[in-house]
């Protein structure tokens, strides 16, 4: 039996062992995520550039694999803050079936680890989505506005940021803007494009 890198400690291990240490001026801001945060750097590179931005998102994932690797990919690299969006690939069942109510305890899992270090935590609304081209019949239209109340509720009771991407992205269908995506699901240079001007403001006050 080959022995399985389940949560995919090997994709960034050698990269967060090479990260120097941030200037003394400088926040060291992770973003944890799925293709949707790592297709942002392959998309958007220069957003990422010459900001102590770190992106540790693995294409395909799920929030029980992201809980699993959070420490190694979040707190041992010392983040001052993490963006934490989440869930779609839960709905889409990428692991196998799962509730909301799981999706939303390993939201709460990776916050309360990063609290008890004191790392700042966003939480992210789940981008809309209305259907999955690799995953049919999941409703991600229903499941996704319900996933993200349930977040803003959490959010607003721990006293966590909750970042609403979905309304700034939504096309009055809770489907993607058509012009944001090229497939329903991941997003286009203008969609990260929105999603950078909301975040900027949401890192300066959080750093106030």
């Amino acid at each position: 039996i080959v022995a399985q890198d389940w949560a995919n400690f090997i994709q960034f291990k050698k990269a967060n062992t090479k990260l120097s240490k941030v200037k003394k001026n400088k926040k060291r801001i992770v973003f944890m995520g799925n293709s949707i945060t790592i297709g942002w750097l392959e998309t958007n590179p220069e957003f990422f550039e010459s900001k102590a931005y770190i992106n540790r998102g693995i294409s395909g994932q799920t929030t029980p694999q992201m809980l699993v690797r959070f420490r190694a990919d979040v707190v041992d690299i010392q983040a001052d803050a993490v963006i934490i969006l989440a869930g779609t690939n839960d709905i889409a069942e990428n692991t196998g079936p799962v509730t909301l109510k799981m999706i939303l305890n390993n939201l709460k899992s990776m916050t309360e680890i990063a609290k008890a270090n004191n790392i700042k935590v966003v939480l992210c609304s789940v981008l809309p989505a209305y259907e999955y081209p690799w995953s049919p019949n999941k409703k991600p239209n229903i499941k996704i506005p319900k996933l993200n109340n349930m977040i803003k509720d959490y959010a607003e009771k721990s006293q966590t940021y909750y970042l609403d991407y979905f309304s700034a992205l939504e096309n009055g269908n809770n489907g993607l803007k058509t012009d944001y995506t090229n497939d329903g699901v991941h997003l286009t240079a203008k969609g990260y494009s929105i999603m950078e001007s909301i975040l900027e403001d949401v890192i300066k006050e959080i750093f106030e």
